[in-house]
């Protein structure tokens, strides 16, 4: 039975805290499912994806190619996981299911502080979650580095 973790980004956006993320779960030996709602803005972060950092390269393909299932993070809007991942980033508010939760490793909900609308969303995730029975860990970059801040 895995986790959701909530990241409340407040000092590093989504194109700069996604990939060490995707790094820390690379290096937990787990495929990825980053989930997002627009088809557009995941073009935009699949781009971003690909400057990755200069001494490195973050493997990663957009769904609906003929590789999908080969691929080590795979940006999505659907709900399937042809990867077989073991781990769901959600970004720009994109549904969690608790069965997903239950499901997986881990499930990571990663939202801008800065915007009301994405915590409002990410505080109703947070109480559908707990209140299904998931376990979950909120965290902040607020103080400069990551604390965990509540857990259910």
């Amino acid at each position: 039975m895995g986790a959701a973790y909530f990241y409340h980004l407040t000092r590093r956006p989504l194109e700069q805290t996604l990939p060490l993320l995707l790094e820390k779960a690379l290096a937990a030996g787990w495929c990825v499912a980053v989930r997002g709602r627009d088809p557009a803005r995941l073009d935009w972060l699949d781009a971003r994806l690909w400057l990755g950092p200069e001494d490195g390269f973050l493997p990663h393909g957009r769904a609906g190619g003929p590789h999908d299932a080969m691929q080590p993070v795979l940006l999505t809007t659907g709900t399937e996981h042809p990867n077989g991942a073991a781990c769901l980033m959600a970004v720009d508010g994109a549904e969690v299911m608790a069965e997903e939760v239950q499901a997986l490793e881990r499930v990571c909900i990663l939202f801008d502080g800065n915007d009301e609308t994405a915590k409002d969303t990410a505080r109703g995730q947070w109480r559908a979650l707990t209140g299904a029975g998931c376990a979950a860990q909120y965290w902040s970059e607020e103080s400069g580095k990551w604390e965990k801040k509540a857990e259910a």
